[in-house]
């Protein structure tokens, strides 16, 4: 079935039209994804001061300290992820140095909305850790989360965007085929009109 409106167009106006429709799709959803992927801005960049912390001596310490919990990327596991970090109910800035210092000297019970269900031991276990220590830990966290690009995707959100950029794929592969088979069907019409002259 060729459309009414597809007879209007010449196969050169058609070929333009696709040569232009099919790569803005690609350009705008590729921005729509990077745009939701961004990292949030550090809050030193907001206006919070400064934490006055060692974020290289803090990625040592997060080895055998947190990894086990928050692994060792910092993407989640038993407790939830660092990087991006997951917001919690009731907290306005999960990156608050304050209120990282808290949770890690103080720990934290499991509360109603939480996105997991297990408590978070006081210095996550470790007893030795200083207050600089957790400084540098807090550090690290807000480090890790400013800087352009963060940790590797969940595998929760790699998966839904491969699923987004094959379903972007097959879409334009089906239409791509379908003016094909629309021109291919014109040129077929007219070599068996011109036969029959």
């Amino acid at each position: 079935m060729i459309w009414p409106g597809m007879r209007l167009l010449s196969g050169v106006k058609l070929s333009a039209l696709v040569a232009l429709a099919v790569p803005a799709l690609v350009a705008l959803t590729a921005i729509t994804t990077l745009a939701d992927s961004s990292p949030s801005p550090s809050p030193s960049a907001s206006g919070a001061t400064a934490l006055p912390g060692d974020p290289a001596r803090g990625a040592t310490l997060y080895g055998p300290n947190c990894a086990a919990c928050h692994g060792a990327a910092l993407t989640g596991g038993i407790g939830p992820a660092l990087n991006p970090i997951e917001k919690l109910p009731g907290v306005a800035n999960a990156l608050d140095p304050n209120f990282l210092i808290d949770i890690i000297t103080n720990g934290r019970i499991h509360q109603a909305g939480d996105p997991r269900t297990t408590d978070m031991p006081k210095k996550g276990g470790n007893s030795n850790l200083t207050d600089q220590d957790v400084k540098d830990l807090a550090y690290y966290i807000i480090e890790q989360n400013s800087i352009k690009g963060g940790a590797p995707l969940p595998p929760g959100e790699l998966a839904k965007r491969t699923i987004l950029w094959v379903s972007i794929g097959i879409a334009a592969m089906i239409f791509v085929t379908f003016l094909l088979a629309q021109y291919n069907m014109r040129w077929i019409a007219r070599r068996a009109a011109a036969r029959r002259k």
